[in-house]
């Protein structure tokens, strides 16, 4: 339909409604009309006809549905000037019939409420609350902020909801801000309330343009017993900056926080750096005596990282014969021919293997253990085939076999060991100590291989290994102490095969530390009736109660000695608990707190210990933790603020599902 040229289209940027940017605002005469810019059908357009008819006309308006990319764009021109090329774009333009839902009988009246609500009939749209949930929708699953740039984005919500005020990059950006915020409110209010210890554990990673970020992570379990993690910061960090800068920082994050106070453990990848780096914060936490025992178990390295790194000790000694392998499959997948002359040699090798020869994926290291072990099946193959095809020239000598086959079986144990730390999402400290001490034992038999060249890899892992030893060994054998399926037999068990002659005075050494970590808890424990506590959670705020530390001490050690016994003693001379596959251990101590009120706070403590820091999906990766391309691009702020609060909603989402699953890990059987 034409418009009269008695008709003048006035400006229509000053009404408010959304409704507006699909109709002209025409006058002729004294009255006003709207003109669909759709399909030009004319409706009422005067202030007192409200708009509801319009938007009513917008969900039948049929070519209005069908518009095109260049009609969103030229509409969103009005308020900002785009230039989109376009290229391999095809939007099918038409609709199915008996697709789109009948809303010709539905009636909508339009309610602008305080919040910015708009209520029509008996739904409501909220476009401040449909922002903030595209901007959850782009933390919590990690989409790129410009996809609210995207064309295809908008256009598929521009169709699914009309009233919904595109938002621009710089706006989704100052959401996801705001919603970070909020949410580090929240988790400020539960480690404020929390009344036990958090550990912390610490990960670089690394960025475009060799970028590095550093993220600390706090771990604790809550009052209900349930272990959980909250990302505490992800700041980018200068490479060049010293441990004292690096330990300064993470001082005034852990200050920001409010959590000096409370901390138990710090867990680091092994490096000179980080061990500088803890020392530093352990000395100044112990000076400030906010730490229980002086922080006799502050420092633990990753269990993972250590086998990790093994683990690249093995690669490299095998480096020869796994590119030797790799060109083999290459070679008898080239083509049918060879892949089938491949295949008789086999048979005629008599090699019994139902598994498939792949390559690896070189950035996971399970794919080349398991591409050796099957190469091992087909090694009989491989040498008759060499024998047979002049051009195949790539076969591993038999030395070279021998030592394949006895340094893949140090991958399998890794492979083994690194299953049952990535078996639950949140896994306890106490699973850890048994499948350390296998590795242990493993390394001491692996170190007197008769063949010097397997020999010597095992102490070179094993040099590393001590290192990691030296610093874990205490805290793994008290988080399994405090495990009551095995209690101090665990030890006793390991000890003398791991020490021989020296097994007596390094279990003394474990039972004293098992003493020196109650006997700090008996003393800060609300529970004690002496009311020792105060003179712990004071730290370093009142010197008067600091100077009485020795005496709430010997209270404490003299009311022991008069014939009653203490929550460890009566916890280590009752039986142990029967050794089944569905063992939960923070439901068995949720379940004996009242028993044991002291002995728990200090299970609450050690077992939330992050023994080991490696996520799931990067357990078996060869390389470095990488922040994507999308997010290195960002401002550092807005990258704190994407990562911290990604894994507050997932963590929080996923919970209620990982309740059930803690610590019921299987263990091998000794």
């Amino acid at each position: 339909m034409e418009i009269s040229e008695e008709a003048v289209i006035v400006d229509s940027s000053r009404l408010k409604s959304v409704v507006w940017n699909d109709f002209d605002r025409v006058k002729k005469g004294e009255s006003y009309m709207a003109v669909c810019r759709h399909c030009k059908k004319k409706l009422s357009g005067s202030s007192t006809s409200g708009t509801s008819h319009l938007r009513n006309h917008l969900i039948r308006c049929r070519r209005r549905s069908n518009h095109d990319v260049s009609q969103l764009l030229s509409v969103k021109g009005k308020k900002k000037e785009v230039t989109v090329a376009f290229t391999n774009y095809n939007f099918n333009q038409e609709q199915r019939k008996g697709e789109r839902p009948n809303f010709v009988h539905t009636r909508y009246e339009r309610e602008q409420t305080n919040d910015g609500a708009i209520t029509s009939g008996n739904s409501s749209f909220d476009n401040k609350r449909s922002r903030f949930d595209l901007a959850r929708m782009i933390i919590l699953h990690g989409y790129p902020l410009s996809i609210v740039e995207h064309v295809g984005f908008q256009l598929f919500v521009r169709n699914l909801q009309p009233l919904f005020e595109l938002v621009t990059f710089t706006g989704v950006e100052a959401d996801c801000i705001e919603i970070y915020q909020k949410e580090k409110q929240k988790v400020y209010e539960v480690l404020d309330k929390l009344t036990g210890k958090i550990s912390l554990s610490a990960d670089m990673w690394s960025a475009n343009e060799n970028s590095v970020y550093f993220s600390l992570t706090a771990h604790f379990i809550d009052g209900d017993w349930q272990l959980k993690k909250k990302t505490l910061s992800f700041i980018k960090v200068d490479p060049s900056h010293t441990e004292d800068i690096l330990s300064e920082v993470i001082m005034t994050y852990l200050m920001d926080w409010d959590i000096d106070r409370k901390l138990f453990s710090m867990t680091c990848d092994s490096s000179s750096t980080n061990d500088n780096v803890v020392v530093r914060i352990r000395d100044r936490l112990s000076q400030n005596r906010f730490l229980l025992c002086n922080g006799q178990l502050f420092d633990v390295r990753c269990a993972a990282n250590i086998i990790k790194l093994m683990v690249q000790d093995v690669l490299e000694a095998l480096s020869e014969v796994i590119h030797k392998i790799r060109e083999i499959i290459r070679y008898f997948r080239s083509s049918r021919a060879t892949q089938e002359k491949f295949n008789e040699v086999a048979q005629l090798a008599g090699v019994d293997c139902n598994n498939c020869l792949c390559h690896d994926n070189p950035l996971c290291w399970n794919s080349t253990y398991f591409m050796l072990e099957v190469a091992l099946q087909y090694k009989d193959a491989f040498s008759l085939l060499q024998e047979q095809d002049p051009l195949y020239k790539m076969c591993p000598s038999e030395v070279e076999w021998s030592r394949t086959s006895a340094i893949t079986s140090y991958l399998k144990l890794f492979f083994e060991v690194t299953n049952v730390f990535t078996g639950t999402k949140y896994p306890t400290a106490n699973i850890y100590f048994p499948e350390i001490c296998d590795v242990h034992l493993q390394l001491i038999e692996w170190c007197q291989n008769a063949d010097a060249y397997v020999s010597s890899l095992a102490l070179k892992m094993k040099t590393k290994f001590d290192e990691y030893w030296k610093n874990c060994s205490l805290a793994l054998a008290v988080a399994a102490i405090l495990d009551p399926r095995f209690k101090m037999k665990l030890v006793e068990y390991y000890y003398p095969q791991i020490y021989d002659d020296s097994s007596t005075d390094c279990i003394d050494i474990v039972s004293n530390c098992m003493k020196a970590l109650y006997n700090g808890h008996a003393i800060c424990s609300p529970l004690d009736s002496q009311g020792q506590g105060l003179a712990c959670q004071v730290g370093g705020g009142n010197e008067s109660r600091d100077r009485l530390t020795g005496f709430d001490r010997f209270l404490h050690e003299t009311s022991q000695s008069q014939n009653t016994k203490s929550d460890l003693d009566k916890y280590l001379e009752e039986p142990l608990f029967p050794r089944n596959m569905d063992f939960n251990i923070l439901n068995w101590w949720k379940v004996h707190t009242p028993r044991y009120p002291i002995l728990s706070m200090m299970a609450r403590n050690i077992l939330g210990i992050p023994m080991s820091k490696v996520s799931i999906e990067s357990a078996f990766s060869t390389g470095d933790r990488m922040l994507d391309q999308c997010r290195s691009s960002l401002r550092p702020d807005t990258v704190q603020a994407l990562m911290c609060a990604q894994d507050w909603m997932r963590n929080d989402s996923d919970d209620s599902k990982a309740t059930s699953s803690h610590s019921a890990l299987p263990l091998r059987t000794l």
